[in-house]
């Protein structure tokens, strides 16, 4: 893994000349990976280069990232650099397109670095939308979407049907709120994307969906861009072989958030506080932040019993009393404890294994309670009604939920000082 030393000097000298006007301006890397792409790569940088030059109102740099490529495309990308101003060409001697990402991204000077495949399946038009709310301060990271409402996608069934099991997986396991992991056309801001950047490991196709997911993590924000996008007959991914990479990685990434090893120390975005959402969502004043966690805690508590009196009485018509109140109980937990770390507590960047082992001994307290309760309902009341033990079960869980609200706020998300 070599770049050219005299390639990345020439890059950073562009951005150097740029007038008293423009030194206000955030700059732009846009990153193109290629391997063995000598007939695509001309009208792709060309192409891009128009758009550049006549649309983007940001100082901007394309630099041309060879993956090894073992036809003539690092001539050709030479060529082009040779020939167009603001182009540049780094050589890596192995292939990957997140080795090649994290190469350029990492030693990038620029405020704003980005990336697209060189087929340009994604539409053009995209790129100010995806690189504006970066360079406003709004956001973090921006992605292209072929799943947001409005994009207009062109693909076979197979791809289609592959793509949105994917990103289902990575909701299902990971809670993750973004809609498309491995669209090739994102962008983020580089002194947010320096940590994340050191947590990653892959050096292939699943390096998008590891990025995000840090990202998310550590609580930056996504802004997502809905694309027009026409699938490349030509792509020469492997699915089976991918697919099965990007198992391996999301259960690594599992592992991380539960260890704490997915944590990074995040630089403020360049806003004022009261602008963030997060500002309103969770006061930072105690009184407004315990308000906040009661009327939210109180909300997400009704509805889960609720869910779980439901879930009960639907599994007592299988099975005994222990039993449903068990099972009703263990889903609810789950789905409790997720909500409470995500919303109620805002405490996202705390150990999954920390969370779930709190919820999972509040679970038990939670089962002796309400199987007790019931059990002793049933003890002195031999002929009662289902509908009789619910009404138990609902009380016992009511004095669960308040228990589990006091060990969960000074204990599990318990708020350290800065």
């Amino acid at each position: 893994m070599s770049a050219d030393p005299s390639s990345i000097a020439a890059r950073r000298v562009l951005f150097a000349e740029r007038s008293v006007d423009e030194v206000q301006a955030p700059t732009v890397e846009i990153v193109v990976p290629v391997y063995n792409e000598e007939r695509a790569l001309p009208g792709c940088i060309r192409t891009l280069h128009t758009r550049l030059r006549d649309d983007l109102p940001f100082p901007w740099r394309i630099t041309i990232a060879d993956n090894a490529s073992v036809d003539a495309t690092l001539s050709v990308a030479r060529q082009l650099a040779a020939e167009l101003p603001n182009v540049a060409v780094i050589h890596l001697e192995r292939k990957g397109r997140g080795l090649a990402l994290r190469e350029v991204w990492g030693s990038s000077d620029a405020d704003i670095v980005a990336y697209m495949d060189v087929d340009l399946s994604t539409g053009l038009d995209g790129l100010l939308p995806l690189i504006a709310p970066l360079a406003s301060g709004h956001s973090d990271l921006a992605i292209g979407s072929r799943l947001a409402p409005g994009s207009r996608t062109v693909r076979g069934p197979r791809r289609e049907l592959i793509s949105r099991c994917y990103n289902s997986l990575i909701r299902l396991t990971h809670g993750a709120r973004f809609s498309d992991a491995q669209c090739g056309f994102k962008a983020a801001r580089t002194d947010a994307l320096r940590p994340l950047l050191a947590k990653t490991s892959d050096d292939a196709w699943f390096f998008d969906t590891e990025l995000l997911l840090l990202a998310e993590f550590n609580g930056l924000r996504i802004h997502e861009v809905p694309v027009d996008w026409v699938e490349d007959v030509d792509t020469r991914v492997d699915v089976v072989r991918t697919a099965t990479e990007d198992l391996r990685g999301l259960w690594r990434i599992r592992r991380m958030k539960g260890s704490g090893d997915a944590a990074v120390v995040i630089p403020a975005r360049p806003e004022p506080a009261a602008q963030h959402p997060q500002a309103v969502l969770a006061p930072s004043s105690g009184h407004d932040r315990l308000r906040w966690e009661l009327v939210c805690f109180a909300a997400v508590g009704a509805v889960s019993t609720a869910g779980q009196a439901l879930l009960y009485w639907l599994l007592r018509l299988w099975w005994p009393p222990a039993v449903a109140t068990f099972a009703s109980l263990v889903v609810m937990t789950v789905l409790n404890t997720e909500v409470s770390r995500r919303l109620t507590f805002r405490a996202a960047a705390t150990p999954v294994r920390r969370a779930h082992l709190g919820a999972g001994l509040l679970f038990l307290l939670g089962y002796l309670v309400t199987s007790g309760a019931v059990l002793a309902f049933r003890e002195f009341n031999p002929g009662a009604s289902v509908r009789a033990e619910t009404v138990v079960l609902v009380v016992a869980s009511l004095l669960v939920t308040v228990v589990r609200f006091v060990v969960l706020r000074t204990l599990v998300f318990r708020r350290t000082a800065a």
